[in-house]
C-alpha cells in the first residue's frame, strides 16, 4: 500500500512540474522600451500622459505579432544608452540614427526609417542655409542627437562656428521655444520633428541638410535573439496595412 502512495505522490509531482514548465513556456516575455518623450511624431507623450507615436505604435504591433509584450518608458536622451547598457531598459525604439559611434556600444535592427536634417528660423527674418552652413547664426538643438554630431563635426570642429553659439536642450521643444522667444536664431533636428514642431508657430524651414540618416532599434550586443525578433517583426510589419496606416496617421507620407 505505502508503494501505490509513494507512486501516486511521485506521479503526482511529475504533473506538477510538467504543468508548471508548460505554464512558464507560455508566459510572454516583457521587455521595457526607452523611448525620447518630446520626439513627435515618432515617440512622445499624449494629453493622457501615455507614450505614443509612430515608433510606439510599432514596437506595439510587432511584440503582438511576435508573441512578447512591451513597456514602454520615457527618459532623457542623453543617457538612454547608458540606460540600456546598464539593463535598465531592453531596447531603444525612438528614431535612433545608427551611427559608428553608437555601434561601438549597441547592436542595430534593420533599418525602419531614413531621414535628412532641417533647420528652421523665425519667419521674416530672411535667414538662409548658406549663412547657416556659413556658422553666421546661434542655433539650438537636442544634445545627444545626430543635428548635434553635426553641427559638432562640420561646424565647431573646423572653426566655422563658435562654440558658445551652439545651444544644446534636453529635448528638441525646448530648442523651438528659445527660437521662437529669439534666444538662438535657428534650430536643428530630423526634419519630420522639424516640420512638427513648427507647424502652427511663427516659424519657417529655411533649408535641408541630405544626411541621409537611418533610423534603428538598438539592443545590447548580447542580445541576439531579441534582435531577430525584432528584425522579423519588423518585416512583417513594414508588408503590412498596419505600417501604410500609421504613415497616413502621422503624416510621414
Amino acid at each position: 500500500m505505502k508503494g501505490k502512495i509513494f507512486f501516486f505522490v511521485v506521479t503526482a509531482l511529475l504533473i506538477s512540474l510538467v504543468l508548471g514548465s508548460t505554464v512558464l513556456a507560455n508566459e510572454e516575455k516583457t521587455y521595457i522600451v526607452g523611448i525620447d518623450g518630446d520626439y513627435y511624431p515618432f515617440s512622445f507623450i499624449d494629453k493622457d500622459g501615455s507614450p505614443a507615436g509612430f515608433d510606439v505604435e510599432s514596437i506595439q504591433w510587432i511584440a503582438n505579432e511576435m508573441g512578447f509584450k512591451v513597456q514602454v518608458v520615457p527618459m532623457a536622451w542623453d543617457g538612454i544608452i547608458p540606460s540600456l547598457l546598464a539593463k535598465k531598459i531592453d531596447l531603444i525604439y525612438s528614431g535612433m540614427t545608427i551611427t559608428e559611434e553608437r555601434k561601438q556600444q549597441v547592436d542595430f535592427s534593420d533599418v525602419y526609417w531614413v531621414v535628412n536634417q532641417a533647420i528652421a528660423a523665425r519667419e521674416g527674418e530672411n535667414l538662409d542655409i548658406d549663412s547657416f552652413k556659413a556658422g553666421k547664426y546661434t542655433v539650438g538643438t537636442q544634445r545627444s542627437c545626430t543635428a548635434a554630431m553635426w553641427i559638432e563635426d562640420n561646424l565647431v570642429k573646423t572653426g566655422i562656428l563658435p562654440k558658445d553659439n551652439l545651444k544644446l536642450y534636453d529635448n528638441f521643444p525646448l530648442a523651438v521655444n528659445d527660437l521662437i522667444n529669439g534666444r538662438v536664431q535657428v534650430a536643428m533636428m530630423d526634419e519630420p520633428v522639424v516640420s512638427k514642431a513648427i507647424a502652427g508657430k511663427p516659424l519657417v524651414k529655411i533649408g535641408v541638410i541630405s544626411t541621409g540618416e537611418e533610423y534603428g532599434i538598438a539592443v545590447r550586443k548580447e542580445d541576439t535573439d531579441l534582435k531577430e525578433k525584432l528584425n522579423e517583426g519588423l518585416k512583417k510589419l513594414m508588408a503590412s496595412p498596419f505600417w501604410e496606416e500609421l504613415m497616413v496617421k502621422y503624416e510621414m507620407k
